[in-house]
């Protein structure tokens, strides 16, 4: 099986199914690269150690790099000037990204929606972990599984398969409660299977919400998503017109 670098919860490596502990630093280390792929040790000790001298912190790599596991299956690939993770080791955040990348951009039939939608729902990177860079890494990986929750969704809708989208735009509203486009698709996939209603409720549910957070009111766009005529709230005093 080879080595698989878990980034996406707890940080754990396993070789061949088994765990290996590791000490703080060299988690960091392979973390980072594992992340990164090829980076020069300067910039990785820089990355690592940001607050003390740069002969200092280039010991500090070169410690916690012979503290990871030596064998015949190496981790990483190291130059006198660069590391990058060698090629056997599985990193379980790449192929978090990948399927992110893939939804947002492929317009190819989705294999396995329902593979898709539990990676997509898993983990967030690292929590826990306050290092900037894993703070930067943390926030892009949670927008990639955010736009692609939302677009795996609009896509399962169109097909007929409204439990799955359904269940993909709640999973982007439990992420972030504020944000629109995710009410969004949580409307389309209850109108997708004739739940006026429940799209309603959602819609002013999300537009209370908004109101009490913000004060502001949902887009024009999500709006137009519903007939006014079924909303209570469809009054001078509730929900404006489209176009007003």
């Amino acid at each position: 099986m080879g080595a698989r670098l878990r980034l996406l919860g707890q940080f754990r490596l396993e070789y061949d199914a088994a765990p290996v502990e590791l000490c703080g630093n060299a988690q960091r280390l392979l973390a980072f690269v594992g992340l990164h792929g090829r980076v020069s040790r300067s910039a990785l000790a820089g990355a690592l150690w940001p607050d003390v001298p740069e002969e200092r912190a280039r010991g500090s790599l070169r410690t916690a790099l012979w503290k990871l596991p030596r064998g015949d299956r190496p981790l990483l690939c190291c130059t006198r000037e660069t590391m990058d993770i060698a090629d056997g080791v599985h990193v379980d955040a790449h192929v978090l990204a990948d399927t992110a990348l893939r939804v947002l951009h492929s317009r190819d039939p989705l294999p396995d929606p329902r593979g898709l939608l539990d990676l997509l729902v898993g983990a967030d990177l690292l929590p826990g972990w306050d290092d900037e860079w894993i703070v930067l890494e943390r926030e892009w990986l949670r927008q990639m599984r955010l736009l692609a929750l939302d677009v795996l969704s609009e896509r399962l809708a169109r097909q007929g398969r409204s439990a799955l989208a359904l269940e993909a735009a709640l999973a982007s509203v439990g992420m972030e409660p504020l944000r629109e486009s995710a009410h969004r698709a949580v409307v389309s996939a209850h109108l997708a299977e004739g739940n006026l209603t429940e799209a309603v409720r959602r819609y002013d549910t999300f537009r209370g919400l908004l109101r009490r957070e913000l004060g502001v009111e949902p887009s024009l766009r999500f709006t137009r998503m519903i007939p006014l005529t079924v909303s209570s709230s469809a009054s001078p005093r509730g929900r404006s017109r489209p176009g007003r």
